[in-house]
């Protein structure tokens, strides 16, 4: 690591920026020193963070001139997308391993993510929040116990479930079983991880609590009527397919799918047979189809309204 002070908003340098080869095997080593995290991005192989102690600050990176993310969301840029099984992930936050299901994120507007804990048991993670407009999980295989900001105690998510995360809701991962597989979307692809060292969960239940328009929700997705819609105000919806079907053009954005087991084929452009964990993107004024589906087959489908153009501003602190 080698270290220089860097500017803070006042222009003032009065903390460090120490930039490092190894961003994993540093941030580990300082939080096994006592550092907290303050910052962390992106959460798919992250390369900067801050982190404070004894009354200082600290940025760690491995890519000090990289931009920081923006409350600005990027142009959607629609494409196809098709992402098999056999790509390569890489190290997360909180040790995970991700896979990257979009990688050209649509212009930046997007990221889905096939995260693994191999191990399972209890997750290095910290209370965090994070600085989105749309982001949910859906647990493919295994079960992951986690808690919320005034979602009561902590609870177990299994598979076929998922969790709308509102923006800026705060939460914590505690543990895992061996092998949990989550599918993971966002909006936008490159946002901040916020550390809040001041709230200790569970904090108790708020019944009918908004964050930035939107309810946490935990639900079961089938196909039906997941829940997203009204949770997102509109914003998302998701279901599971599992058989040969049909789609129109969709009128919004994001128009994604996972298969989470069985084989199928995908209808569109020169067509593509589709296996297990294989995803792909089909550009939202674009009709499609599944055909040939087995009788095992359950494909994950997510799609989005229009994004508004900023991250919703954070909820001022309470007095």
């Amino acid at each position: 690591m080698s270290g220089s002070a860097f500017p803070d908003q006042e222009g003032c340098f009065s903390d460090r920026l120490i930039v490092s080869g190894d961003f994993a095997g540093d941030f580990a080593r300082m939080r096994g020193d006592g550092w907290r995290v303050d910052e962390i991005y992106p959460a798919d192989e992250p390369h900067s963070a801050i982190l404070s102690g004894d009354g200082e600050s600290v940025r760690l990176s491995s890519m000090p001139d990289a931009g920081e993310p923006s409350d600005r969301l990027p142009a959607f840029r629609a494409e196809f997308v098709l992402t098999r099984s056999a790509a390569d992930g890489g190290e997360g936050r909180a040790g995970m391993r991700y896979r990257d299901l979009i990688p050209s994120r649509l212009g930046g507007r997007y990221i889905a993510s096939h995260i693994t804990i191999p191990g399972g048991g209890p997750v290095d993670d910290w209370v965090h929040y994070h600085g989105v407009a749309f982001q949910m999980i859906f647990v493919r295989s295994g079960w992951v116990k986690v808690v919320y900001e005034d979602q009561g105690g902590p609870f177990v998510m299994k598979a076929g479930e998922l969790v709308l995360q509102p923006p800026y809701i705060r939460h914590r991962v505690l543990e895992s079983s061996p092998g949990l597989e989550v599918i993971e979307i966002g909006c936008p692809a490159l946002h901040k991880t916020f550390g809040d060292h001041e709230m200790e969960l569970p904090n108790g239940i708020a019944q009918n609590r908004t964050f930035s328009g939107q309810h946490f929700l935990h639900s079961t997705v089938y196909d039906g009527d997941s829940g997203l819609m009204d949770a997102t105000g509109g914003l998302a919806n998701a279901r599971i397919v599992s058989s040969a079907r049909r789609f129109g053009p969709h009128d919004g954005e994001l128009v994604f799918g996972f298969v989470l087991e069985g084989a199928g084929r995908l209808d569109f452009g020169d067509g593509a047979a589709l296996g297990p964990a294989d995803a792909f993107v089909v550009p939202p004024g674009a009709a499609w189809a599944i055909a040939d589906a087995s009788p095992a087959f359950r494909l994950l489908h997510v799609t989005t309204a229009q994004m508004p153009e900023r991250i919703p501003a954070p909820p001022a602190k309470s007095a």
